[in-house]
């Protein structure tokens, strides 16, 4: 009995590294810095510019992938239909 309790154990120890590991990982990469070039900057504020213009000058700004995932959530619950 002993055994399979250490072997239980040792599985949750290793699930919750995996899962601190896996975290962290996500953190950095939506963190990382805006790597895009200037035509690609360009070419996405002209995909948004049927959106309005505030959202097409949103992309020429520099930023991470965490604060581009944020203005597409507010975008989609702001309640425009655009």
């Amino acid at each position: 009995m002993t055994n399979e309790n250490n072997k239980n154990n040792m599985m949750m120890i290793v699930g919750i590294v995996a899962i601190v590991v896996l975290a962290f990982g996500a953190m950095a990469y939506m963190n990382q810095p805006d790597d895009r070039t200037v035509g690609q900057h360009i070419e996405d504020a002209a995909g948004k510019l049927d959106e309005g213009l505030d959202d097409a000058a949103r992309e020429l700004q520099d930023r991470t992938p965490l604060e581009r995932a944020g203005d597409e959530i507010e975008d989609a619950t702001d309640g425009n239909t655009n």
